[in-house]
């Protein structure tokens, strides 16, 4: 039998299946993702084979393996501030102990804290005021001769001023000796009323107590001598010889009547004589410059003669002028003492 040719015997015989080579996997860069390969047995919807390690393992030394994905850092906490004994203690919050140095207002007060402040002074007040009642009340009859020296001076001689209840006498004793003993208290009271508005002032502001005492207790007395020796003796005998030429009528003053008059014209008087007091210290906090006040003298005229017209208990316009001038004159004066103590600014 005829052998076959070479070439027919090749191509029946039965082909070998061809080497398996791997696929070449594809450079990639550091940082760019990996593809997936499609015969990695942790492909989606394929389970891996009995003892696989799906943990890649490390590249050997100067091998390139593929980039491991960078583990996020644990977060931690910031550290607790260090307090007084080392960290972890509570800071101790020491701003309201700097405001209270730089202002030296000693704390802020509460409103019950405010009443029982007011309730010192006025005890304190009243005690000095029960103090002067007492040693001018010892000394009530020169005290009654000065008071009733003006009243009787514009009397006609032989008049005499009457009382008409029994006890008017004896009371009006006690007035005149609290009126008294409220002069002779006046340094006490008015250093009460600093105790009790200084906790609301600045460090540098405490220190003018002193002059606010002095100066509110020499003018407050001074008012009062110029209502006595002058406003009330105008005004006194203004009235009083009003009718004396009238034959039908005369002129016979109630004691009370006379004193009631005599006592609103003497605080008013103390009262309006605080005004350079006032500006002083306006003057010196800033708030009040001789510029402001010569600027509103205008206003200032005005103001006067209304003040002055509620403060007389009398409608006429000679007392009202007569009080009214004096305050003119202090608002002056009050212009001099902020020129003089005005808070000078650097520069």
């Amino acid at each position: 039998m005829a052998q076959a040719p070479a070439s027919e015997q090749s191509s029946s015989a039965p082909s070998a299946p061809p080497a398996s080579a791997e696929a070449p996997v594809p450079a990639v860069a550091p940082g760019e993702p990996v593809p997936d390969s499609p015969s990695d047995p942790t492909d989606a919807g394929a389970a891996p084979e009995p003892g696989y390690d799906a943990t890649p393992d490390a590249p050997a030394s100067g091998e390139v393996g593929l980039p491991v994905p960078a583990t996020t850092p644990a977060r931690s906490d910031p550290p607790a501030p260090a307090g007084p004994s080392g960290p972890g203690e509570p800071p101790i919050d020491d701003d309201g102990e700097d405001e209270e140095e730089e202002d030296g207002a000693g704390g802020k007060m509460s409103f019950l804290d405010h009443l029982d402040e007011l309730r010192t002074r006025l005890i304190t007040s009243f005690a000095a005021l029960a103090g002067g009642f007492m040693a001018c009340f010892a000394f009530i009859t020169p005290i009654f001769d000065f008071i009733m020296e003006p009243l009787a001076a514009v009397l006609e001689d032989g008049v005499r001023m009457i009382y008409t209840s029994a006890p008017e006498y004896f009371f009006l004793e006690l007035k005149m000796a609290a009126l008294a003993g409220l002069i002779l208290a006046t340094p006490v009271v008015m250093s009460q009323v600093w105790l009790f508005i200084a906790p609301g002032l600045y460090a540098h502001e405490k220190k003018f107590a002193i002059p606010f005492v002095v100066f509110a207790s020499v003018f407050f007395v001074g008012g009062t001598l110029f209502g006595h020796y002058i406003l009330f003796q105008v005004a006194w005998g203004f009235f009083a010889n009003f009718g004396a030429e009238n034959e039908y009528v005369a002129f016979t003053p109630r004691l009370q009547d006379a004193f009631g008059l005599y006592v609103r014209l003497v605080l008013a008087c103390g009262v309006i004589f605080q005004l350079p007091t006032i500006v002083f210290f306006l003057a010196r906090m800033g708030v009040a410059s001789p510029a402001f006040l010569i600027r509103n003298f205008k206003y200032a005229f005005l103001l006067c003669f209304v003040f002055s017209a509620i403060l007389t208990p009398t409608p006429d316009p000679v007392t009202m002028t007569v009080m009214a001038g004096p305050m003119l004159a202090l608002y002056v004066l009050s212009i001099g003492i902020a020129w003089v103590f005005r808070k000078r600014t650097a520069g």
